[in-house]
């Protein structure tokens, strides 16, 4: 076996972040970071989100990728490239949200910052791998977690700073969506409306309206609320359908449609046939 990374075959991160449905939840992670008014500024002050928002989403999951599942070198060429960008968003805020007055300063790696994105990140791809692929166990859950604090810590959070198991994490996500430490600003509602009305060809604005649906759905229903969104049993229904329908088409795709190509070939340089020893 060659060098596996950071984690590696058997891992439940392998196993998990393979898939390529977890784009379906790329919007509503997005969108619950920046529903951070601290980080909602650096957004606003350094990113270009309004002309392409999927395609910030791309790169970041493309960086993302490699420090999952590149080897050593990779993962951690990957993972400075990120904090580098990171070094260069810092600013104030310009209005007031939540707890943080206007003028509060910001910078993006601060370690409160990245916790929170970090954790958006893994919030949502254990919700929708549970939702479109299939059940993990509470086990599987927690070993998922505590692998995962190596990539937070590789990103620049230190692991004293992070909830030390996944029943605190769970804690630590609901008491924040829960707190005035989020909160509606103007470039959440930006973001908002950027991510669910990107400008498209006609062709494909059925896609996004399905994007949408997932994108709303996995809100929490404070943020929904606070930000107007509709939902109601009608969308809960839809929703609850795709779900169904994906659990069953998923697992007969092959591999070269259902997996990111850094995860494919990270398992071939393991010196194992894709999908070995990665249970569904």
């Amino acid at each position: 076996m060659g060098d596996v990374g950071l984690f590696g075959p058997g891992t439940v991160t392998w196993r998990v972040n393979r898939e390529g449905v977890l784009l379906v939840g790329g919007g509503a992670t997005l969108i619950l970071q920046v529903a951070h008014p601290l980080v909602a500024a650096g957004v606003a002050d350094h990113s270009k989100y309004r002309e392409d928002p999927w395609g910030r989403l791309s790169r970041t999951i493309d960086l993302t990728t490699k420090v999952v599942f590149g080897d050593m070198r990779t993962a951690e060429e990957a993972a400075r490239r990120i904090r580098a960008v990171h070094e260069r968003v810092q600013g104030v805020t310009k209005e007031s949200a939540g707890c943080y007055p206007s003028g509060t300063p910001y910078h993006a790696n601060d370690p409160e910052l990245l916790r929170w994105v970090h954790a958006t990140l893994v919030h949502t791809a254990l919700d929708v791998y549970q939702r479109s692929v299939g059940p993990l166990t509470i086990a599987e859950q927690r070993r998922y977690y505590e692998e995962q604090k190596t990539l937070a810590e590789i990103l620049g959070v230190p692991r004293e700073r992070m909830p030390d198991t996944f029943a605190a994490f769970n804690e630590y996500v609901y008491d924040t969506l829960e707190s005035d430490r989020i909160a509606v600003t103007a470039a959440l509602r930006d973001v908002v409306d950027a991510t669910l009305r990107p400008e498209l060809p006609f062709v494909a604005r059925p896609l996004v309206g399905t994007l949408n649906m997932a994108t709303i759905g996995l809100l929490p229903d404070r943020l929904r609320e606070d930000l107007g969104l509709p939902w109601n049993r009608r969308h809960e229904r839809v929703l609850e359908a795709s779900r169904v329908a994906l659990r069953r088409i998923i697992p007969a795709l092959p591999r070269l449609l259902r997996e990111f190509p850094p995860a494919r070939s990270a398992v071939t340089a393991a010196g194992r046939p894709s999908g070995a020893g990665l249970r569904l």
